[in-house]
């Protein structure tokens, strides 16, 4: 084909937005493929969308027909729950598109795993061949998706996995919106222990930019991780937002082991969006090293904590309104925080 093609599972998402934009500036024909509608008005028409769960191999075949390079970013969240939902989509709707991906005879594919499969962080900085303890069902599937994609390397298919920080930019609420609203009307913004823990995030841009270079680097069938190189503790990064915004708020210690306990109870009775992967490593330094990343892939981050984190509270800032009381299971609208909106007044 003339033109590079891409095709983005989870496409409509708030990484596979950004993914889709950042491949049309360098010439790509972007197909995304998802289950949700696309609600970015500036990809409409400049993008083909195709609606399809990546659990449906019949559904999803058509779709890799042609496609020079995949990025399979699709996955159910910890919010999700239950195992089933989780491991159906993380697990088996990943065989799919490795599966397709083999068929159709993609160049490359690229998996978005997460940092939670090293689970409560005990090595620091966390390396790609630490021992892997995931919390909860979101953790553990990542690490079957790993073992897939590491088979199907053995098959013929050339697969790099991405090991990503929690990561932040426009248009990101999901959890952080708890925070950022209490940051714009001024009240305080919780965290559990001290705040004095090292916590490294990522800005969604560097994860494009390491997305790229996974897919058209000579190396494959790697594993990377990937975080800000610039990172603070909650109580500095968090800080510098609410005085950048002149904001009335301020950064408040909730006791660890009363919290947990309390959230874990919540969690059980399905009356809070957070996970044991959120209240468990919150508490805790948290970050991993990328000299990997940067050797093989000569890929550096490029935001700090601080700017990205400024970034994504100035977009809610602007869009509030829009955004407000919108609720879901992405990272695209806010999680339904009532119970804990209830406590924090409290």
């Amino acid at each position: 084909m003339s033109k590079k093609t891409i095709l983005i599972t989870g496409g409509t998402g708030f990484l596979g937005v950004h993914l889709a934009r950042s491949f049309l500036k360098k010439g790509f024909m972007v197909t995304l493929l998802d289950i949700a509608p696309l609600d970015a008005k500036d990809l409409m028409g400049k993008v083909t969308v195709v609606s399809a769960d990546i659990r449906n191999m019949q559904a999803i075949q058509d779709a890799f027909r042609n496609q020079t390079l995949v990025v399979h970013a699709a996955a159910a969240l910890p919010i999700q729950r239950t195992r089933e939902n989780i491991f159906s989509v993380n697990v088996e709707g990943t065989k799919n598109i490795l599966e397709a991906s083999l068929r159709r005879k993609a160049k490359r594919v690229v998996f978005i795993s997460t940092t939670a499969v090293y689970g409560v962080p005990k090595h620091l900085p966390e390396k790609e061949d630490s021992p892997l303890d995931p919390i909860g069902f979101y953790g553990a599937s990542k690490v079957k998706g790993e073992n897939l994609c590491l088979a199907y390397c053995k098959r013929g298919l050339e697969v790099n996995i991405l090991r990503p920080k929690s990561f932040l930019g426009p248009e990101r609420l999901g959890v952080f919106e708890l925070w950022f609203e209490a940051i714009y009307t001024g009240r305080r913004v919780f965290i559990l222990g001290d705040g004095n823990n090292k916590y490294q995030l990522l800005a969604v841009s560097d994860v494009a930019t390491a997305v790229e270079k996974a897919l058209t680097s000579k190396v494959s069938c790697e594993i990377f991780n990937i975080g800000a190189r610039d990172f603070g503790t909650w109580r500095e990064d968090l800080g510098f937002v609410i005085r950048q915004n002149t904001s009335a708020s301020k950064v408040t210690s909730i006791p660890t082991l009363p919290a947990q306990l309390t959230l874990t109870f919540l969690e059980w009775l399905n009356l809070s969006p957070l996970s044991a992967w959120h209240y468990k490593t919150m508490p805790v330094p948290s970050y991993v090293d990328t000299k990997k990343a940067e050797k093989l892939l000569g890929w550096k981050a490029e935001k700090s904590n601080k700017e990205l984190l400024t970034e994504s509270y100035t977009w809610y800032k602007q869009h509030r309104n829009q955004v407000l009381n919108k609720v879901g299971k992405t990272h695209r609208v806010g999680w339904n925080f009532k119970v804990l909106n209830v406590i924090s007044r409290i």
